[in-house]
């Protein structure tokens, strides 16, 4: 998990065109996107919909110059938590269906229904498209362009300060595992190693672990006393320097937002005469 939070970091710093767009404009066009995706009411027009903007992410994935196997893999790390919700919702009805067809009895009362299963599919069909604007988002953008994106959209420089420390200080409290990490492989101890007594193994990662809070809180000290020694103070705020958009920016913003607007409403309204 470590390992991944550096490598997500290192595929921002890659050039490509979407790298190259403001914060402020890839933050506006993802959130764009997801909210005109969970918004669209559950009917079929979301098949629809979700193959239209799923292509539309593929061509800003293309642009982006980002191997395939990065976002398969970062989609197969997500997709689990929001799979498990999904695939229960098979057995249950929900409002957005007045009649239900069982389709299978299972044992315990327990039935399967075929609008359910639509529901399901539906559902997982927007969390697909919704965490691959995440995914494009994140792998594009440095987190400190994404804090100072926010900043000049209006984020309250409290919030902007404590975001811009936990940003700054989780890579090195990544740093810091990683060299406990191995300095214990360095010492030939692995924690999955069967042949090691399980109370030492446990032992050893509680030792671990303590050292890991110890040296956090040594840190956070460290930092502290050295903020106040700069003046930090309860006004005290990130300095964002402002940054006006570029034509290419307001171009990709205006075409993003008026994709994400007039595609579900078009797509909705035609199945809306077609029934």
């Amino acid at each position: 998990m470590i390992e991944e939070l550096f490598y997500i970091e290192k595929t921002a710093y890659k050039d490509s065109f979407i790298h190259r767009l403001d914060a402020r404009v890839k933050i506006v066009s993802m959130l764009a996107l997801i909210i005109a995706m969970v918004a669209l009411p559950y009917t079929p027009a979301v098949f629809t919909v979700g193959l239209v903007f799923f292509a539309f992410f593929a061509i800003l994935w293309t642009l982006s110059v980002l191997p395939l196997t990065v976002y398969a893999k970062r989609l197969l790390m997500v997709l689990p938590f929001g799979l498990f919700i999904i695939l229960f919702q098979i057995f249950f009805t929900n409002r957005y269906y007045p009649v239900f067809h069982v389709i299978a009895n299972l044992p315990f009362g327990i039935h399967i229904y075929a609008e359910s299963i639509e529901f399901a599919t539906i559902l997982l069909l927007k969390f697909v498209v919704c965490v691959s604007a995440i995914i494009l988002l994140s792998s594009t953008t440095k987190l400190h362009d994404m804090l100072e994106g926010a900043g000049r959209m209006g984020l309250p420089p409290e919030f902007a300060l404590t975001f811009g420390m936990m940003i700054r200080y989780l890579f090195v409290f990544g740093y810091m595992y990683r060299k406990i990490n191995e300095s214990l492989a360095t010492r030939c101890f692995d924690p999955f190693n069967s042949a090691l007594p399980y109370r030492y193994r446990i032992k050893q990662l509680g030792y671990t672990v303590g050292t890991i809070f110890i040296r956090s809180y040594e840190q956070g000290e460290r930092v502290y006393t050295s903020m106040l020694c700069r003046g930090y103070g309860r006004d005290s705020h990130i300095f964002i320097v402002k940054k006006p958009l570029r034509a290419t920016d307001w171009t990709f913003l205006v075409i993003c937002l008026a994709f994400s607007i007039t595609v579900p409403i078009m797509i909705w309204l035609n199945s809306t005469r077609l029934i």
